[in-house]
């Protein structure tokens, strides 16, 4: 994937002139969204600074869901948009009026989970004339909860992500990123001022060993603890990381749900685990799935890249909106976890309770090592 295949959207959009609001906003499938929100807050990520928030706060950068748009809506300080907004640099006299070339305010971004990025989109809807020139993308890496006068020292490493790229009003600029690193902060720079509405960071999440090893039991399979989905059968209705994003579902579109099948077939899910792991326990929860749940289930493992799949929990009768567990008879050592279910309809969460095997945390920690952890 080269950054040169991305699209690239530059200049205003046409003014707002009613109707959908979303109708004439620029977007594209970008090759890097099917992967992790490093920058979710559901895994704990936030805007914990920025430079400047004067017409809007940088706190809805990384609000879930498309921005808002209300025409009619404005407060004591202008028009309220859903998005980070700062104020209109200016010049230091009437000689020189005009923001320098170096002018440029800038937020700064905890990710919710440490990691490799691979993508970045930052997203202008709705702001058409008022958003930013150019943005770039700085990354850094520092351990444990740094605050912003931390990562603003004159030591602190920043690495380059996205350099200076002019971008489009009401569009969503995306960005491939090419840096086998693991990045814990960012900071966004937005030239020379203006309005972005939504971040999202996508790559892959990479724990801390010592964490993990501290811990000895823990979900295997969860988002925050490296695991991942490595395809999926169908996300008509939701995507199918949601069965293992932090916490119980709290409402239906918060776990996976697939079409109605009309074939023979059935539905799956296909998991890599952060590294080797033993299994010990399973839960697999239906919450809020309650016409749509599945009807029944089943696990099956893998060890190693090769190799078939075996099946560890057989197709077993699944309840709506229920939180069915499952103790092992012995601990299960696999790389990646399938769930099938039968014959469509969905789940909220699955768990995979254990923890890794020696060899397992050994390749973790050298990973981790690899990318400057």
């Amino acid at each position: 994937m080269t950054d040169a295949a991305i699209p690239r959207f530059t200049g205003d959009a046409r003014p707002y002139a009613g109707g959908d609001p979303y109708a004439d906003h620029r977007t594209a499938d970008f090759p890097f969204t099917h992967l992790v929100d490093l920058a979710d807050r559901r895994l704990g990520a936030g805007v914990i600074a920025a430079n400047d928030e004067f017409f809007a706060e940088r706190e809805n950068l990384l609000k879930p869901g498309p921005a808002v748009f209300d025409p009619e809506h404005f407060g004591h300080k202008g028009k309220v948009m859903d998005g980070w907004e700062t104020r209109r640099r200016r010049g230091v006299s009437a000689a020189e009026p005009h923001p320098t070339a170096d002018d440029h305010d800038w937020a700064l971004v905890r990710l919710g989970a440490p990691g490799v990025v691979r993508g970045v989109v930052l997203d202008t809807a709705h702001f058409r004339g008022n958003y930013p020139q150019a943005v770039s993308v700085e990354a850094t890496s520092l351990p444990g909860s740094p605050s912003p006068e931390d990562l603003l020292a004159p030591d602190v490493k920043w690495t380059t992500l996205v350099p200076r790229t002019a971008v489009g009003g009401h569009a969503a600029n995306g960005f491939a990123v090419d840096a086998e690193q693991r990045f814990t902060h960012l900071r966004v720079n937005q030239h020379p001022d203006g309005g972005i509405a939504r971040l999202r960071v996508y790559g892959e999440v990479v724990p801390d060993p010592a964490w993990l090893g501290a811990l000895g039991t823990f979900d295997l399979a969860a988002l925050e603890n490296g695991g991942r989905v490595e395809d999926a059968s169908d996300r008509f209705y939701s995507p199918a990381t949601n069965t293992i994003q932090p916490g119980r579902s709290r409402k239906m579109d918060d776990g996976w749900e697939t079409r109605r099948r009309r074939d023979r077939g059935n539905d799956w899910i296909a998991y890599r685990l952060a590294a080797q792991s033993e299994i010990r326990a399973v839960e697999i929860d239906t919450a809020y799935l309650k016409g749509n749940s599945a009807g029944w289930a089943s696990l099956s493992v893998r060890d190693g890249e090769d190799g078939g799949w075996t099946e560890i929990l057989p197709r077993t009768r699944l309840q709506p909106d229920t939180d069915h567990r499952f103790v092992l008879d012995a601990p299960v050592r696999a790389t990646r976890v399938r769930i099938d279910i039968f014959p469509d309809g969905g789940i909220s969460r699955l768990r995979l309770h254990g923890s890794l095997t020696q060899e397992g945390a050994a390749a973790l920690a050298a990973r981790h090592r690899e990318l400057g952890g």
